[in-house]
């Protein structure tokens, strides 16, 4: 019987691009349009909505990424995160080959659902991207004033936890289907933690096209959202190859009967 062939390079890259333009649509797109209350008002009534909130956030990333990974894994094996694609390739289940590739297919999707989210959000009286387009920061740009140590530890510690669960949920031993799952929860628990200290990036891609739209700040304090990530991805690889990696067993050694 035939073994299903590896989808190509482009159609992999596809499927990274589409993923990761869902992720920062759905996700960015309920903390800029849902997450708090607003008002409105006419000449006679006056009308609030209430917004989401952190939960509702955390929930929107969570299940962006599990119905990314259920409907394009299959395809590309759904990193949708250059922090993710890098952990990876150090833990050997992607050729360095395709690194560059699947890194710019997440940035060219995170790039385009950052666009869709600011031409509707820019519908809006009163919006500005320089102050409420869901851009990561620090001090003052922290949801809650946290300092840059305590968003790098926080960054670097909760991706690394990230990808040490995507590999071990994709593992061979690991129960068929509940890759996504697992996944797609433990990024809603990640920003139920990292939300107020960061406003959660642990995905460079995530952080860089939102940044590009606000500008100022979010663009100068980028670079944390860069770097963290991506070493809490290949401590997570390392890890795992270290620890947590299912090894081969050494075949029995046949005893002769002549011996």
């Amino acid at each position: 019987m035939s073994t299903p062939s590896t989808p190509s390079l482009a159609r992999r890259v596809g499927a990274e691009i589409i993923g990761t333009f869902w992720l920062v649509l759905a996700g960015c797109g309920t903390a800029v349009l849902a997450a708090t209350a607003t008002t409105t008002a006419t000449a006679s009534t006056q009308t609030l909505f209430v917004g989401v909130g952190y939960v509702g956030v955390a929930l929107a990333f969570g299940l962006a990424v599990t119905t990314a990974a259920y409907g394009l894994g299959h395809i590309s094996g759904g990193h949708f995160n250059p922090a993710v694609s890098l952990g990876l390739a150090v833990a050997g289940r992607l050729p360095w080959r395709d690194l560059p590739a699947y890194v710019v297919g997440q940035l060219v999707g995170a790039v385009l659902g950052a666009g869709v989210l600011y031409a509707v959000a820019s519908g809006r009286s009163g919006f500005d991207a320089a102050t409420g387009f869901a851009t990561n920061g620090y001090g003052a740009q922290s949801p809650q004033q946290y300092g840059l140590a305590a968003v790098l530890v926080t960054e670097v510690v909760l991706t690394a936890v990230f990808v040490v669960v995507i590999l071990g949920a994709t593992d061979t031993p690991a129960p068929k289907g509940f890759a996504p799952l697992a996944i797609g929860l433990t990024l809603t628990v990640i920003h139920l933690v990292s939300i107020p200290v960061s406003n959660t990036s642990v995905n460079p891609a995530r952080s860089i096209a939102p940044a590009l739209f606000a500008g100022g700040t979010a663009l100068g304090q980028l670079w944390v959202f860069v770097v963290a990530p991506l070493a809490g991805g290949v401590l997570a690889a390392l890890l795992h190859r270290a620890v947590l990696a299912q090894r081969e067993q050494p075949a029995p050694q046949r005893v002769s009967a002549e011996s």
